[in-house]
């Protein structure tokens, strides 16, 4: 991740929260007040996000000490320590929430991709991600994926060509569509294009292209459009995937399935932070 983009987003993450000063924090804590606290699975699940929560707290107390008790991409079970952290005690009471927000998000996407990454055991298939994310977090929500075992799709529209339906009906024919893109860009750049019938598969497979999205095929049918390619392309299978039918179609030979909900839907994993005393033992 940049590090200056991923500085300035938790500076604009406190700014939203702190507005103007915490005033509650700010009544009730002495300036030099020290503490020390830690970050609590509250259920079971797969830890990211520790590195930049780290920042957060940072960014409010630059000598704030924070040290994992788990590695990134980590199971956890409950009740298992995360991280053990001393510092200034107004830090951890401010960046508090936005710390806990972004652990619980990305903790969250990485604990569903290890789901459906599991579902592929001993196949080839990978998941992907989409541009399914949230606005303003789609770095750190792609970290969380790759964390959980899954593989990044494109960042953003500047990492590849992707021609849907809608770009081949402006085109008006989508040979003329991968026509015009190639002309536009450079030979490095990678088009893939989007087919949801076995007649358009067999279109694109004869035009200059690096990858087909499969979408809303179902099984028998991504079956012959994979026996179709015939390895000519890198394809990738999309919509309707769930956990209950991701390895019946991960089984149909396609290199990749991409899932949109590792993203916009995944549940927050339940984290906690709690003072703890000094000379308190704690338990990882």
């Amino acid at each position: 991740m940049n590090p200056i983009q991923l500085r300035q987003s938790i500076r604009d993450m406190l700014n939203e929260d702190i507005g103007t000063g915490d005033i509650t924090t700010e009544s009730l804590v002495e300036s030099n007040h020290q503490s020390s606290a830690i970050l609590l699975a509250k259920q079971p699940g797969v830890i990211a996000g520790l590195p930049i929560i780290a920042q957060v707290f940072q960014e409010l107390d630059p000598f704030f000490d924070f040290q994992p008790a788990v590695a990134e991409g980590q199971q956890v079970e409950v009740f298992q320590t995360i991280a053990v952290m001393t510092g200034s005690t107004k830090a951890i009471l401010t960046a508090e929430r936005v710390a806990l927000n972004l652990l619980q998000r990305m903790s969250g996407i990485a604990t569903l991709t290890r789901q459906l990454v599991d579902k592929l055991d001993g196949l080839s298939c990978r998941v992907l991600d989409t541009r399914k994310t949230t606005p303003g977090l789609r770095q750190l929500e792609k970290y969380a994926v790759r964390m959980g075992g899954g593989t990044n799709h494109r960042f953003g529209l500047s990492h590849g060509v992707m021609l849907k339906d809608n770009h081949i009906a402006f085109a008006g024919s989508l040979e003329r569509a991968v026509e015009k893109v190639r002309e536009q860009v450079g030979h490095m750049v990678q088009i893939e294009v989007e087919a949801d019938t076995l007649e358009q598969v067999a279109e694109a497979v004869q035009l200059p292209i690096h990858a087909l999205l499969l979408d809303n095929m179902d099984v028998q049918t991504l079956r012959k459009a994979v026996a179709m390619i015939d390895g000519r392309v890198w394809t990738e299978a999309s919509g309707g995937i769930t956990p209950e039918t991701i390895r019946s179609i991960a089984e149909t030979g396609v290199d990749a399935v991409s899932v949109g909900y590792l993203t916009h839907s995944a549940t927050a994993l339940d984290i906690s932070l709690d003072f703890v005393e000094e000379g308190t033992e704690i338990n990882d």
